[in-house]
């Protein structure tokens, strides 16, 4: 049975050698980190495991002098301890990482929890590797925090496990809103013509994926299916246009295991019914989004070469974010009847000094087997079931065009 413990309790839990799993976005239990950092000793000798996104700005190796981190996604804070050896990145896609949590399970799982509208005690909005730490942790902790309105969609807390609850108040965390571009607007438009009317949508986040959901206003009776729901998708919902009517698995529902976005959306997703929160081992599962007819994944990338593989995660010799779930999403849109997956991105970075379409990219996220669907301002090239030759030719012609010369000369010295 659940049981409230006051903090000092809570800080007794912790001995060196142990792996604790924290979880993170705009549910990261702030509040019971803030605890172990005004302890100073408890996290001596810990090891913790997150998945953080940039809102998560706390670096979990900084509460004591020899505590470590294993992460699965590199963001700037994280990026000092990194180069001292101190934090593990993981390369691992998302599906993945559940069943890594599942079957190396944390000695200590912190998660956060609160009311929802009705008063009753949930997960916070970010489910995606919680039931696999619940399963295998041997002490859960869970910060009931009463700033936060617990979405409707999440799982109840079970108040008949044995799980210890730590009452402390956190501010919400959240995500601003991107502001969309112009190069943005004209992806978000070509993206669009590929979108039909009843399509089931995953989408990432950033600028670009905010730029498309955006231009989404005039289609009909589409669904969703995805690791994370965010602003533009609430504006999709209550406009009319995504309404999940011809999803042939949670039909009328959308689908998502984090919630990421503003304090308005954070209000509107509390409260919305259709907003279901799943695990990675259903967002993420091939053969759960194989059920979904007409699945059309959506995300972004750092650069694209002219053989199709793609870089999401690496630049300038380092890693600066981590695979995430895109590789889940595209290898498992190839197995929905007429499911496409879509790579869309600004032709050239840097203010136009670079090119993001590449002879060789840095590191590979995605494997040339695994690309559909490439867009950029300049058009769109579909290389499903093209050649090699016919890859590069469609590449080019879509790069920025004072790199398309230079694009096809370094190719032939290749």
């Amino acid at each position: 049975m659940t049981q409230c413990i006051e903090e000092s309790a809570f800080l007794s839990l912790f001995k060196p050698g142990h792996r604790v799993y924290v979880g993170a976005y705009t549910n990261e239990p702030r509040g019971l980190i803030e605890l172990l950092a005004a302890d100073g000793k408890s996290a001596a000798g810990v090891t913790f495991i997150q998945q953080p996104l940039f809102i998560n700005q706390l670096d979990l190796t900084s509460l004591a002098p020899d505590s470590r981190m294993v992460t699965f996604f590199m963001t700037p804070s994280l990026q000092k301890s990194f180069s001292e050896g101190r934090v593990d990145y993981m390369p691992m896609q998302m599906r993945a990482v559940y069943d890594y949590i599942l079957h190396s399970p944390p000695d200590i799982a912190l998660l956060q929890a609160a009311k929802d509208i009705n008063g009753q005690l949930r997960f916070g909005p970010g489910m995606d590797f919680v039931q696999a730490a619940l399963d295998g942790a041997e002490n859960v902790v869970l910060q009931i925090n009463s700033e936060l309105t617990a979405p409707i969609g999440c799982p109840l807390v079970d108040m008949q496990a044995p799980y210890f609850l730590v009452e402390k108040a956190s501010p919400l965390i959240t995500h601003p809103k991107s502001e969309v571009d112009l190069i943005g607007c004209d992806i978000a438009r070509l993206v669009s013509s590929i979108i039909s009317d009843g399509d089931c949508l995953q989408t990432g986040v950033g600028v670009i994926p905010a730029a498309i959901l955006s231009c989404l206003r005039d289609k009909n009776d589409l669904g969703f299916h995805g690791g994370l729901i965010d602003d533009g998708v609430m504006n999709l919902v209550t406009n009319g246009n995504l309404n999940g009517k011809f999803k042939s698995i949670d039909n009328g529902k959308h689908v998502t295991g984090i919630a990421l976005g503003s304090l308005e959306f954070l209000d509107w997703v509390a409260e919305e019914n259709s907003i279901i929160f799943r695990g990675a081992n259903y967002t993420h599962e091939l053969s759960v989004i194989a059920q979904l007819d007409n699945f059309v994944s959506i995300n972004s990338a750092m650069e694209i070469d002219l053989f199709g593989q793609v870089n999401a995660e690496f630049t300038n010799g380092r890693q600066v974010s981590g695979t995430g779930g895109s590789v889940d999403f595209m290898r498992a849109s190839k197995r929905s009847r007429n499911g496409r997956s879509i790579i869309a991105m600004a032709s050239t970075a840097r203010g136009g000094q670079i090119s993001r379409i590449v002879p060789r990219v840095e590191m590979v996220t995605a494997l040339r087997t695994d690309l559909d669907i490439v867009v950029t301002e300049y058009g769109i090239a579909r290389l499903k079931n093209t050649t090699v030759d016919e890859r590069i030719k469609k590449l080019t012609e879509i790069a920025h065009p004072k790199f398309r010369d230079q694009l096809g000369d370094s190719f032939s010295l290749t």
